[in-house]
């Protein structure tokens, strides 16, 4: 939290200034209504000018108040933003830079909900909740001593209401951090639960479960609306109880203070002002409240980020030496991978593909064929054995410099919600037009591209919706070869074309996969018909090939 916030000591420490000048001038206008009551009671000896001008003293005191209340809450409100901007970009970065596998053991909807409300309760708590504590001590501190300083006997009743306050406070947050924590998990709930109905929309209307995933997703909102409920059950009634406790004290403070100013113990203007004061102390003793429920969801919402923080991520871009041009010689010696918690995906394979060789990689579902692609890609780490490409181990080579050599079409597709000369620029930062354009000739796709309304202008939707199977694939397979890498991996990349298609297909790419290196991940008869040699794997074995 101090990480974030210190960039911005100075505007928090200018904030913290200003409230407490604004401290200040609230213990003053106690001082400044006894001065009016003494005015007023003796016009003789103050005069009507005295009355005037206390009362345009303390009309100076409220604006005061005022100018340095919005000050405050526009400077504040503004580090606060930056303060939320930086922590959600670093969180951000750091998710970006975490391995597949923590992703994989995690719902997608709970990721979500660090950066769409756990950024903002902690934000919030360092820019607002916990630099109010300072003010209110303040003024609680100097409302207090004032009060001693007009009559130390009544003071000291006001004083013993404070660990009472305290003891509510305790009791109440028992309750407040458990559901704290059990309302951000229904919450992230949520978020996964309408992320993936929107994501699988198509089969949700194809076997009609409209109905279902509404009550669903309803009952889950329900489930949030009673914790809701709960916590502002609490809420409500921590800060009007304490008031009340407060309240109930100034009434036995005023009743003891009548017998004092009957004896002339007290004047009428010190009983005004120690009044002024008391009520004074009302507002730091329900905001500490208040900062006791703030500082128990931020707990939560902290514990949670920490929790994604100290994840390890990849190895960092400048880690381990650039990997060289290849001519893509690939090498598995004794490779051996799990996925945590399941058996093992690879046993002991041996692989040896030459360069410029295109591979078909075939097997049942769960042979282990994709993951020979992700730990090439080092998308995972093997738990035994070397992966070498040209004779190198790529445990040992930069991420950056391994990956830009390496081209993927997966079966299922990843589009961008833009368009399609983006979606295809993707593959090469700074590309112009003519190698787009080159690109999507070679995958066989500037046909069909500059037959779209828009042609290469044209917004192809979420996840590429508005394109056919194999147009997407066709566009996937340009962005990959406007990368030109000599690796290239089509992992059941003509899973959407029909037999004939797939042909045509493979035969008008045929040019473009000669130049590379190419594993064909695929169990389609036309895919085997253009290999080099056909691997086939059973359950993370090689058995053929």
């Amino acid at each position: 939290m101090l990480a974030f916030a210190a960039p911005h000591r100075a505007a928090l420490a200018f904030c913290a200034l200003l409230m407490l000048f604004e401290s200040a001038a609230a213990l003053l206008v106690p001082w400044a209504g006894g001065l009016l009551t003494e005015a007023m009671l003796h016009p003789a000896g103050a005069g009507s000018a005295g009355v005037g001008m206390v009362l345009s003293g303390m009309l100076g005191l409220f604006a005061l108040q005022a100018l340095l209340k919005f000050g405050n809450i526009y400077i504040l409100g503004n580090a606060a933003d930056k303060i939320v901007a930086a922590l959600k970009v670093r969180l951000y970065d750091h998710l970006q830079a975490l391995p597949l596998a923590y992703y994989h053991q995690r719902r997608l909807g709970d990721t979500l909900a660090l950066l769409t409300n756990d950024v903002y309760v902690l934000g919030g708590y360092i820019s607002g909740t916990a630099l109010a504590l300072v003010p209110l001590l303040f003024t609680a501190g100097g409302a207090v001593i004032l009060m001693f300083r007009i009559r130390p006997s009544l003071a000291l009743l006001a004083v013993i209401i404070i660990p009472v306050f305290f003891l509510l406070e305790k009791i109440f947050g028992r309750r407040m951090r458990p559901l704290a924590a059990q309302l951000q998990e229904e919450q992230a709930g949520a978020v996964a639960i309408a992320q993936e109905n929107l994501g699988m929309l198509p089969a949700i209307k194809t076997f009609t479960r409209e109905a279902q995933e509404s009550t669903r997703y309803r009952e889950q909102i329900e489930r949030i609306f009673r914790l809701n409920v709960k916590q502002r059950g609490i809420n409500a009634a921590l800060e009007p109880l304490a008031q009340l406790i407060v309240a109930a004290a100034i009434l036995l403070i005023l009743a003891l203070a009548s017998a004092d100013l009957s004896a002339g113990r007290l004047a009428p203007a010190q009983l005004v002002s120690f009044l002024m004061y008391a009520a004074l102390l009302t507002r730091p003793v329900a905001g500490l409240a208040d900062v006791y429920g703030q500082t128990q969801m931020a707990r939560g919402a902290s514990a949670r980020l920490r929790q994604a923080m100290v994840e390890t991520p990849e190895p960092a871009g400048h880690a381990g030496i650039a990997l060289p041009a290849v001519q893509g010689g690939i090498e598995f010696r004794g490779v051996r991978f799990a996925y945590r918690g399941r058996p093992a995906a690879l046993e002991n394979v041996d692989l040896h593909i030459a360069a410029r060789a295109t591979i078909a990689i075939v097997g049942p579902n769960g042979a282990g064929k994709s993951t020979l692609a992700h730990l090439l890609m080092r998308l995972h780490e093997p738990s035994a054995g070397t992966i070498l490409i040209d004779g190198i181990d790529i445990a040992g080579v930069s991420l950056p410099s391994l990956r830009r050599q390496i081209g993927v079409v997966p079966q299922h597709v990843l589009l961008f919600n833009a368009s399609v000369r983006d979606n295809i620029a993707y593959g090469r930062a700074g590309s112009g037009q003519a190698e787009i354009e080159a690109a999507a000739a070679a995958a066989r796709a500037h046909d069909f591209i500059i037959g779209l309304p828009q042609g290469y202008d044209t917004l192809i939707g979420d996840r590429g919706v508005r394109l056919s199977g194999g147009q997407q694939q066709r566009v996937a397979l340009a962005r990959a070869l406007l990368k030109d890498p000599p690796i290239l991996i089509l992992d059941e990349a003509t899973a959407m074309f029909d037999p004939q298609g797939e042909t045509e297909f493979l035969q008008e790419c045929g040019e473009a996969l000669r130049r590379r290196t190419v594993l064909l991940i695929t169990h389609r008869p036309a895919s085997l018909a253009v290999a080099d040699r056909i691997v086939r794997m059973e359950q993370g074995r090689i058995v053929a090939g």
